[in-house]
């Protein structure tokens, strides 16, 4: 905020506090002023445009014209502080404190084990929240709906779900709900069954104990005449009106200045893309535009309220109005349960949503077809505007002058015989842009079939919101029969044009779902005149919506030995150590820690070429901006300008070319982040273009470019048995990159200690000692000079390591130069441009195979998009090669890899590490087996499985048997056979919606393959009141290794959880660590501080022989007074790993984690929408260390599985610019991606001597399993396929999105289309 700025004063609450503002900037936003004004850092900042929930808090205002107040969600991220006039803001440290009490909201999602990494909890928390504020006894749909818009990358959702469904009544007394009698699976005894969680210790909800609404701010409302606010910022001013005509003389006098009401439009406009309006108008509290008038002919409705509100007049409507009359009412009820998530409908309003002329707009459609009208006024008087084929122009432009303003909005009624209809397809089932939406009415005179009128708008085939007019002129004063739509069918493929280069893309999808809407909405008629008796003997399928309703699931585990202490919490599941501190806030994040005196933020500035020479880095113009302080470059490194990864430098700033957009040149500091920010995109960089980028695989095999070694596995004689197999097929699969969308961005802090060169540094990175290390040689100082402190990780799936040491490295610099803190958050558009993610692979093959479904022979070929800078790409062709077999004894198997350089963002460690795409690359060869045999793919995998002592193709001898105890468990568990017949039936049964199910194993190596990375280490401390402070190695980024380390230490020194405290990983503390990775964090480090353990507990040996009976704390006193020393380091070699890749053997591995995993879906073959029915997992995890957080692990893989296979896609522009670089452009799965019903079983009896407590590493595996949706759906396709003559093997490449779905099932419509494009 400007010191400088004036205007009014600015009047609210906080949490029940008053604050009263003077100068406020019309840019602020509330999240900026609630963590860096007030330094209530609970609310995060996770992408800065409403899309991920993280900013959730809980507005309240009072209404004087019915003296009631009303409660709301809002992304703070988006909202302007200076509409907070005369609010309540609550915040999640509002509701509940460990200081004070916690609320049963926080206290069920975290006791339910709905927090992981923990970032994410306080926006489900005030989600919920603010749902119970308005409706005490929710049902299940409510909360699912009120968490439309709130992002989780851990947990998978559904432990949030449980433990917020402990809120909704008719769940009260059921008995299965997961914390009830029964978590287990049906045949098992509920009493030997143990809990996840117990419901009945949860602590009530009492209304009576919420925060009040300000009596001050109630008197204020009903006693002060409301008076025009005016704020003044440093570029922009805000007037906020409250009579009309003031607005209408605001709007004559300043025609091109916006209205602004909830900011979801022009927020991200002056976000991203450096949109400025001088003067903005928010008119927010002019009543008129919050007005209800019936007529005669429908409903006037202002364009004030926003859409939330819309859906709730038209659902009291609706009931109010007989059913015929509220047909357009009741499809856009549909259409506003869509348009975005809780939150932004919060805000958002009618009117901004009509005008801001979207093309893919969901409401603008149904509102043109069923003849909506606008009410106008300007200083030339008032006007009624119909909404049709001529109100809209272009994108963000209509018919309206820019001094008109938009009062309200007509609804008509329908007529007798009049139908109405909206259908909509988009990237996600909620809170997705449309891909195509339309809305759909036809009139018909009483008792006949012949069309009297009808109406058909598209969004998303142009530019606009556009008739269908040819169509409409083929079907009206014509019967509405088979001929007639055959016709329009015609006209419609014919009359919009979709060029390949239409924004967007997906051509050729488009024109197929704007006939498959219209066929939509021909059996919908059809249903119709059936009911009216118009029509008879005909047959039309009912195309029901998609099934919706989560199910009850269950998790089921093994309990404890009976001879197993009461106090000894290992194989209990005890909640996350942090999850409460997370639920209220509290948890310490790197961005939450207090801003320093003298403080400067760092920008950094990327390249806008994919391969350039950098001719000049001109700065002057961001040097002039104010609060500029300096521009950081390659120049001011005092020490190493490279970091070397397998034996490639890479420059940390770019100093003579460029290889990717995105890659780092220079970094700016300035006293705000705002100002930094705007200097950044103030410097000018010129370039000259060099050679022609790469940006494709395909485009890298040509041209040979290869980052090496290329690596090679090969066991048998694959050549040999190629010639006397029966059959031969090569086939081909493409992989899609993913992002890994941790919910906390980048974030760097380096605190200078201004003396002798030591340097303290904040980060949110998964190593540590690599930052200490990379800095150390950044700055030209030793080690020792250096600490890298961690406390916690919002999340990083693998990708806070390379990068993250990048990103230090250029902070550090930073604050050597200015001998100030220096802090850099990354934007999370920032981060996605810069930081890569999971490598894209092609996968060839060729497979020789019997005709029983035996594979002999196998020759596979993997190559990946490694990008710019190797990174960690060899290390992950490594173990791509190293999985290729998955679970399968293929006696002839050749594999070989190669990690492609391209002009992309280089692409870095992922959760898994290669091995989800090559073991889908396997998987898929296995599934054209079956197709080419016509045989049951399940049987085709389980006759080739290893079985009995087997060897992996590198040579190494293991037991598959807990393998094939899993697959009989799920196939058992899932009840396979019989639902297998059931979805068989199911598809005979139904022409346009198919299901589909398979079944999908995992054979998971855990720990590195270089026996190096696998040692750790541990420092225990016991103090003189008995307690233990614990510092490892390992980093907590929400997989739970700091819960699991103090169940080790309860365990080793017999004492309480409680007693044991872990400190944040710090390399003064414990040296020389590797990164928490590969699943071996819990391993590693497990080990280590049962090393230290247990040399404490010898030492106090002698003390607790003197005196047997005596408790913990009197050993502990007597071990100081005998002068013991209680201090203990703990050390673990870990296994020796290694593989040669001359001899082509090796032992990369100490053991294998195993799943297998059973999905349904359903799908719909006319759009390519899915649901996932059911998941059964089973998965070998050992005896779990703690059930809870091993279930979450298992669970929220899967998911991000499910997203990289089904649904998370990278789009890149032909000059290299990545186009998905935030939640509104890249789609992560959400609750309404959740299978109905998701049960996991973990494997009972099973042992593990490589592992601490014979547990199992389980954070990767089951990520890979959620590819059984993908396969899922491929055999639904396989299904609609069939159904118009296509049988065999066929493309269908990851992610299955909609589009891929819907162009392989081959539907009539998608035919058409193609013949016509062809």
């Amino acid at each position: 905020m400007s010191a400088g700025a004036t205007g009014d004063t600015l009047c609210f609450f906080v949490n029940g506090k008053k604050v009263t503002e003077k100068h406020v900037d019309p840019e602020t936003t509330l999240l900026s002023f609630l963590r860096e004004k007030l330094r209530l850092t609970g609310t995060k900042y996770g992408c800065g445009g409403g899309g991920c929930g993280a900013c959730t808090v809980m507005v309240s205002r009072y209404r004087p014209a019915n003296k009631s107040i009303c409660h709301y969600s809002v992304n703070a991220c988006l909202l302007p502080l200076c509409q907070l006039h005369g609010a309540a803001i609550t915040t999640v440290e509002g509701i509940g404190s460990t200081k004070t009490r916690i609320h049963p909201v926080q206290e069920r999602i975290a006791k339910a084990h709905g927090s992981q990494c923990g970032f994410c909890t306080p926006g489900m928390v005030m989600s919920m929240y603010t749902l119970l504020r308005n409706n005490p006894q929710p049902s299940l749909e409510d909360i699912t709906q009120a968490l439309t818009g709130n992002l989780c990358r851990c947990t998978g959702y559904r432990p949030i779900i449980d433990g917020c469904r402990t809120f909704c009544q008719q769940e009260a007394n059921c008995c299965q709900l997961n914390g009830g009698t029964n978590s287990g699976s049906k045949e098992e005894n509920p009493e030997e069954t143990p809990l996840l969680f117990d419901k009945s210790q949860f602590l009530p909800i009492d209304h009576t104990q919420e925060l009040i609404f300000p009596p001050e701010l109630i008197l204020m409302a009903e006693t002060s005449s409301p008076q025009t606010l005016t704020f003044r910022g440093e570029r922009v001013t805000c007037v906020s009106p409250v009579l009309l005509e003031e607005l209408v003389q605001l709007k004559t006098s300043n025609p091109e200045a916006p209205l602004i009401m909830g900011n979801t439009k022009l927020g991200p406009d002056f976000k991203f893309k450096g949109v400025v309006h001088p003067l903005i108008i928010s008119p927010i509290r002019v009543l008129e535009l919050f007005e209800v008038t019936e007529t005669t002919h429908g409903v006037w409705v202002g364009t004030g309220f926003p859409l939330s509100e819309i859906w709730a007049i038209l659902k009291k409507l609706c009931r109010q109005f007989p059913e015929e009359k509220t047909e357009l009412f009741r499809a856009l009820i549909q259409q506003l349960r869509n348009v975005g998530s809780q939150q932004i409908c919060n805000v958002a309003t009618l009117g901004g949503h009509i005008m801001s002329a979207n093309p893919n707009s969901d409401l603008n459609p149904i509102l043109a077809a069923g003849n909506c009208s606008v009410s106008t006024i300007s200083s030339g008087g008032w006007r009624e505007v119909p909404l049709n084929q001529e109100f809209f122009l272009s994108f963000g432009k209509t018919v309206l002058r820019p001094e008109e303003i938009v009062v309200s909005v007509l609804i008509p009624f329908s007529r007798k015989g009049e139908l109405v209809r909206a259908f909509r397809q988009a990237p996600r089932k909620e809170c997705a842009f449309a891909t195509i939406t339309t809305g759909m009415r036809v009139l018909f005179s009483e008792g006949f079939r012949v069309v009297e009128d009808v109406s058909i708008y598209f969004g998303g085939v142009g530019p606009k919101t556009a008739k269908a007019v040819q169509t409409c002129a083929t079907i009206v004063a014509r019967p509405w029969n088979a001929e007639t739509l055959s016709q329009a069918y015609e006209v419609l493929v014919k009359e919009f044009d979709f060029p390949p280069s239409i924004p967007g893309g997906k051509a050729e999808f488009r024109r197929s779902l704007t006939l498959s809407f219209l066929f939509k909405f021909n059996l919908e008629v059809l249903q119709s005149l059936r009911k009216m008796n118009v029509i008879e003997n005909i047959v039309v399928e009912n195309m029901e919506p998609l099934p919706g309703e989560i199910q009850l699931s269950q998790q089921h585990f093994q309990h404890v030995s009976k001879g197993q202490s009461d106090q000894d919490p290992v194989g209990r599941a005890i909640i996350h150590s942090s999850a409460i501190s997370q639920a209220t806030g509290e948890a310490i994040y790197c961005d939450d820690l207090p801003k320093t005196d003298g403080e400067l933020f760092l920008s950094l500035v990327t390249s806008s070429r994919a391969h350039a020479k950098i001719i000049n880095v001109d700065v002057s113009d961001a040097l002039l901006l104010p609060g500029v302080v300096d521009v950081i470059t390659a120049k001011d490194i005092p020490g190493k300008k490279t970091r070397m990864f397998s034996g490639y430098d890479e420059e940390m700033l770019a100093q003579t070319q460029v290889s990717c957009i995105g890659q780092i040149v220079c970094a700016v500091l300035a006293d705000t982040r705002a100002h930094a920010r705007r200097a950044a995109s103030a410097v000018n960089i010129s370039y000259e273009d060099l050679s022609e980028p790469i940006f494709t695989i395909e485009d890298a095999i040509k041209r040979s470019s290869y980052f090496e070694p290329r690596r090679k596995l090969e066991r048998g004689n694959v050549e040999e048995a190629f010639k006397s197999v029966d059959l031969v097929h090569e086939g081909a699969i493409r992989i899609g990159g993913q992002e890994h969308f941790y919910m906390e961005t980048q974030s760097i802090l380096v605190l200078p200690v201004r003396e002798q060169a030591e340097f303290k540094i904040y980060a949110s990175s998964q190593s540590p000692t690599s930052v200490q290390i990379a800095v150390s040689e950044t700055l030209a100082i030793p080690a020792n000079r250096v600490s890298c402190h961690v406390k916690r990780l919002g999340g990083a799936f693998g990708g806070k390591f390379v990068k993250t040491v990048i990103l230090a490295c250029i902070t550090s610099v930073a604050a050597w130069k200015t001998n100030c803190a220096v802090r850099c958050v990354l934007e999370r558009g920032e981060d996605m441009l810069i930081t890569g993610g999971r490598h894209p692979v092609l996968g060839k093959y060729k497979v020789g195979f019997q005709k029983d479904g035996r594979i002999l022979a196998a020759d596979i070929q993997i190559w990946t998009n490694a990008g710019n800078a190797v990174d960690v790409s060899i290390f992950v062709a490594e173990k791509i090669l190293l999985h290729l077999d998955n679970a399968y004894n293929i006696p002839n198997l050749r594999g070989r890899a190669a990690a492609c350089r391209t002009n992309l963002p280089s692409n870095t460690s992922f959760r898994g590490f290669g091995v989800p795409q090559v073991a889908c690359v396997i998987e898929n060869l296995i599934s054209d087996v079956g197709l080419t045999l016509q045989r049951p793919v399940d049987q085709v995998r389980e006759i080739n499985m290893y079985k009995g002592p087997s060897l992996t193709h590198y040579k190494v001898e293991f037991s598959p048997e807990n393998l094939l105890r899993c697959w009989d468990e799920c196939k058992a568990k899932s009840d396979f056979c019989s639902r297998r017949i059931a979805v068989d039936t199911f598809n005979e049964q139904n022409r346009w919606k198919k299901r589909g199910l398979s079944i999908i194993p995992i054979k998971y190596g855990i720990a590195f393959s270089e026996g190096v990375m696998n040692q750790s280490a541990a420092l225990v401390n016991i103090y003189q009141d008995g307690s233990v402070l614990v510092t490892h190695g390992g980093t907590e980024m929400g997989q739970g290794v700091h819960t699991k380390m103090q169940q080790v230490v309860s365990r080793e020194l017999h004492i309480p959880m409680s007693k044991v405290y872990i400190g944040e990983t710090s390399t003064n503390a414990v040296p020389n660590t590797f990164i928490s990775a590969a699943s071996f964090g819990t391993d590693a480090n497990g080990m280590a501080v049962k090393n230290a353990c247990q040399t404490l507990y010898q030492r106090l040996e002698p003390v607790r022989q003197k005196n047997p009976k005596g408790t913990w704390e009197s050993w502990v006193s007597a071990a100081v007074m005998e002068k013991i020393s209680l201090s203990a380091t703990g050390f673990s070699r870990g296994p020796d790993s290694y593989i040669d890749w001359d001899k082509m053997e090796g032992q990369p591995f100490p053991y294998f984690t195993y799943g297998v995993c059973c999905s349904e879906v359903e799908l719909d073959c006319l759009t390519g929408d899915y649901r996932t029915m059911r998941t059964n997992i089973v998965a070998d995890v050992g005896q779990s260390l703690n059930p809870s957080v091993d279930i979450g692990q298992i669970e929220g893989a899967f998911m991000q599985g499910l997203g990289l296979f089904t649904m998370e896609e990278l789009k890149f522009s032909p000059c290299g610019l990545l186009y998905t670089r935030g939640p509104s452009q890249y789609k992560i799965p959400a609750v309404c991606d959740l299978p109905l019903s998701f049960n996991i079983h973990l494997l009972s009896d099973s042992n593990n001597p490589h592992a601490i407590y014979s547990s199992k590493g389980i954070g990767e595996p089951t990520l890979f399993l959620g590819s059984s949706v993908f396969f899922a759906i491929k055999d639904a396709v396989a299904a609609a396929r069939k159904e118009v003559g296509l049988s065999g093997p066929f493309s269908l490449d990851s992610p299955a999105t909609a589009e891929r779905i819907c162009l392989a099932c081959a539907s009539p419509f998608a035919q058409n289309q193609e013949k016509e494009m062809g």
